[in-house]
């Protein structure tokens, strides 16, 4: 897929208040840890992740979207009225219906002819979004749009716990799906994006191209179930951390030779790469696979965590920020999410 008239504009976003550290998750484990004989510094050391963001208690995903919103429209100078499109493309949601999007609609004042709706596909949601709003504003269909993510891991994080403390039949072995669960952070981001002709940035979207790799949708399972320890629902989630890094990074490679080939890039012209967080481990084989250069991949794993659909977006808008993107040079947006997806952007800044 290419574009011609697609410009983006600002990016909005909202760290919440609260700080965990790896550590301290770790002290909240200490049966567990002590039983297993696992070392402490074991999940940072895994991770690279000393500490993620967290809400305060039942903040909602469309909270933090809205917020996030609220900073995107008014960084761009866009009125609200022009918004013809909002979509949310968190994981994490309000409820199952009616679309979260609806309440970020009614928290920011758009208008009444503004399209709404979800779009959910793990941690590419928000690439995702960018596609769909992409093509929309390509084809004439709308001229300005607002993409938003608020990511809320608050419960993943302590059903996990709760989870490993009650089970006393846990294992080194046993306790591996787990793993991924507590590297989790929440976070909200937001972009908007417009027709060239509606909005002059000078920001491109280039164009992309996706990959599903389906046969190992196994490998990251998630989602709401019967806590029978505590009498009460609990969001958990399983994943078999070294198999979906293997799959997921030969998934990258195949997806990133198309990549190149589409945009008719060379590695070397690209200036920054924001990826999708998951892990160092990740990180640098994924540099290293694909023939990146590791100083050229901007992180904010070390305090942000994995924030899902968020993580990728809110690396480029603190990147961005930090000038490490800057007027002429070049951008690729790396996605790979369970399932496994993967979705590669790239932009002209």
């Amino acid at each position: 897929m290419k574009y011609q008239h697609v410009q983006l504009h600002s990016f909005g976003y909202e760290l919440p208040p609260r700080i965990l550290t790896s550590s301290e998750i770790e002290d909240r484990l200490e049966p567990v840890y002590q039983r297993l004989k696992l070392p402490k510094g074991r999940l940072e050391l895994m991770s690279g992740i000393h500490e993620r963001r967290l809400w305060e208690k039942s903040t909602r995903p469309s909270q933090g979207a809205a917020m996030a919103g609220e900073k995107a429209i008014r960084a761009s100078g866009v009125d609200p009225e022009e918004i013809e499109c909002l979509i949310f493309t968190s994981v994490s949601r309000d409820m199952m219906e009616p679309a979260t999007a609806s309440f970020v609609h009614r928290q920011l004042g758009l208008p009444y002819h503004c399209l709404v709706f979800d779009i959910s596909n793990a941690c590419l949601g928000f690439l995702d979004g960018m596609v769909m709003l992409a093509n929309m504003i390509e084809l004439g269909q709308i001229k300005k749009g607002l993409l938003v993510a608020g990511e809320t891991g608050e419960d993943l994080i302590s059903s996990t716990i709760d989870e490993l403390l009650a089970d006393k039949t846990l294992t080194r072995k046993s306790i591996k799906p787990s793993f991924a669960s507590l590297t989790i952070g929440s976070g909200a981001v937001a972009l908007v994006m417009g027709h060239e002709n509606a909005i002059q940035t000078g920001h491109r979207l280039i164009g992309g191209t996706f990959l599903a790799n389906t046969v190992h949708s196994n490998l990251c399972q998630g989602g709401t179930t019967e806590d029978n320890h505590r009498e009460t629902s609990s969001t958990l989630m399983a994943t078999d951390s070294e198999e979906l890094l293997k799959r997921g990074i030969e998934s990258a490679h195949a997806a990133w030779q198309t990549f190149l080939k589409k945009m008719d890039w060379q590695p070397g012209e690209i200036d920054v790469f924001f990826c999708h967080q998951v892990g160092k481990a990740h990180a640098s084989q994924l540099c290293t696979t694909l023939g990146l250069d590791q100083e050229k991949n901007f992180q904010t794993l070390h305090y942000l965590g994995n924030i899902g659909s968020a993580s990728a977006p809110i690396t480029m808008a603190i990147g961005v920020e930090e000038q490490k993107l800057v007027k002429g040079q070049r951008a690729a947006l790396l996605g790979i999410g369970s399932g496994i997806n993967c979705l590669m952007l790239g932009i002209e800044w």
